[in-house]
């Protein structure tokens, strides 16, 4: 089997609209909707758990489970942090999932090749991560804002989700790193740090993640173009 855990428990603060992104409408659906959707049908998929914040998960099942007749979506509430909310998805899941993808819930626009890709790939390396080469040339730069590097852009690339991997491999990672009170910024670092290497596979610079109030124009003209 073949799940997937949608994070959909963030506040979106940065959107600054007074409610949840995820719930933002683009043309007639919500953001959210959209990116369920993906994986809800398609037939790669056999288990859906959306991760929410617990005081709109109420507001989920009746304005998103319900009204778009989602009934086997899994929910689950979110926690303080990004890995907490993933944990609980994972803990949700059938027991008999063998392959996992984590994806957010404001990245509505994952194509259905990069889902299949993942799975098939994440069956043979354990793990996967999708992103894309940047375009623009990175610097890093110290507290005080000198720049201190310029990185090699051939090596550089933007990661997206899904993350893709072996269910038992993931859950060990996320236990391990509970264990040694360890918080990664994604979930490949984790499956990193307990030594397994994880494959890059190129996705698509359409995939986005909807942040900001200049992401929602951007969006609408994906979903333009889309239909």
């Amino acid at each position: 089997m073949n799940g997937v855990v949608i994070v959909a428990a963030g506040s979106g603060k940065r959107m600054n609209m007074g409610i949840n992104k995820q719930f933002i409408k683009l043309e007639d659906k919500e953001i959210i909707t959209y990116t369920i959707e993906k994986f809800y049908n398609d037939k790669n998929i056999d288990d859906v758990v959306v991760v929410v914040k617990e005081e709109e998960i109420d507001y989920f099942r009746k304005n998103i489970i319900d009204k778009y007749n989602l009934d086997k979506v899994k929910l689950t509430t979110g926690g303080k942090e990004r890995q907490d909310s993933v944990y609980n998805g994972l803990k949700l899941l059938d027991e008999n999932c063998e392959i996992v993808l984590v994806h957010d819930g404001a990245r509505p626009f994952v194509l259905k090749d990069t889902i299949e890709k993942s799975i098939k790939e994440a069956k043979k390396n354990k793990a996967v991560v999708v992103g894309v080469p940047v375009k623009d040339t990175i610097k890093v730069i110290n507290k005080n804002h000198e720049i201190v590097d310029t990185p090699n852009r051939s090596a550089l690339w933007a990661v997206q989700t899904p993350q893709t991997f072996d269910y038992k491999v993931l859950l060990k990672s996320y236990e391990d790193a509970f264990d040694n009170k360890f918080y990664g910024t994604d979930d490949a670092m984790l499956v990193e740090r307990l030594g397994y290497k994880v494959k890059m596979i190129e996705g698509s610079y359409n995939n986005i993640k909807i942040t900001t109030i200049e992401d929602l124009d951007i969006a609408k003209e994906i979903l333009k173009n889309d239909n």
